[in-house]
């Protein structure tokens, strides 16, 4: 999942109000080198600044690196590992936005961007979402990233866009459980077919997966022998998707395995 460039505008522009406040004026430094020379924290962050800015991207993720090892009690210190983050991910080096945001977090834990970092984090992870087909770890974790957002932050705007996002990421996530679901009903092994289809159920019962999981389990029910089981998922499915064509499949189906009736 990629962003898109307006979100990278919108996040460039809130990464300049918080930090840029507080900062002196002057001109960009020429120096960029990244080989280590000393130079004063203004005329360093500068530097870093003047690179992000041409959108050399990696090279200034590294000069805000430089801004807090060579002046780490400096208050551009922390102006710049929020900057580095922002560096990193607009560079999608994710894991170098993940390692400053959370650098920042542990030595600023109530500092008023804070937010702000949970955000970069959560973001960095949800762009490393793979298809459901792969393993799903970075999806997990950005789950619990962005949940965190919502939990520590519950009225700020990345709260807002962070439970947009965690309904993509559950949605993301039972289209795997689905997935293979659906690869052990081909190879006919029911029971655990019927484990990951129930998960859907139990775990992310408000995603577009859940009627072909109930749909999945009248089917699995029906091939291991308990019709009253499948009966039961059907019935739920009736009831809340009565008009979708997984019901109306599971309809035809149920009518297909009702019991014989003995004429009179």
């Amino acid at each position: 999942m990629t962003s898109t460039k307006s979100l990278r505008g919108a996040l460039a522009a809130a990464t300049f109000a918080l930090v840029l406040t507080g900062c002196g004026g002057g001109s960009s430094n020429e120096q960029t080198d990244l080989a280590y020379v000393a130079r004063d924290v203004e005329t360093l962050y500068n530097a870093a600044k003047e690179r992000l800015d041409r959108g050399d991207l990696a090279v200034a993720a590294a000069l805000f690196d430089e801004v807090e090892r060579q002046h780490p009690y400096s208050p551009w210190a922390r102006r710049a590992q929020l900057m580095s983050s922002f560096s990193y991910y607009a560079a999608r080096e994710y894991n170098g936005a993940i390692a400053s945001a959370s650098r920042f977090l542990s030595i600023h834990p109530g500092n008023a961007d804070a937010p702000y970092a949970y955000y970069l984090i959560a973001l960095s992870y949800y762009e490393q979402i793979s298809d459901v087909e792969r393993d799903q770890a970075i999806t997990r974790q950005a789950l619990t990233a962005l949940n965190e957002i919502v939990r520590r932050y519950p009225r700020s705007p990345y709260a807002a866009d962070a439970r947009l996002k965690i309904d993509l990421v559950n949605d993301h996530l039972a289209g795997k459980e689905m997935e293979i679901g659906r690869f052990y009903e081909r190879t006919g092994q029911w029971l655990a077919a019927q484990l990951r289809f129930q998960n859907v159920i139990d775990d992310y019962q408000t995603t577009s997966h859940t009627p072909e999981a109930l749909y999945r389990l009248v089917e699995t029910s029906l091939s291991i022998g308990v019709p009253e089981e499948a009966q039961r998922y059907a019935a739920v499915l009736g009831a809340n998707y009565p008009g979708s064509e997984w019901y109306e499949r599971a309809f035809e189906l149920m009518e297909e395995h009702q019991p014989a009736r003995v004429s009179g």
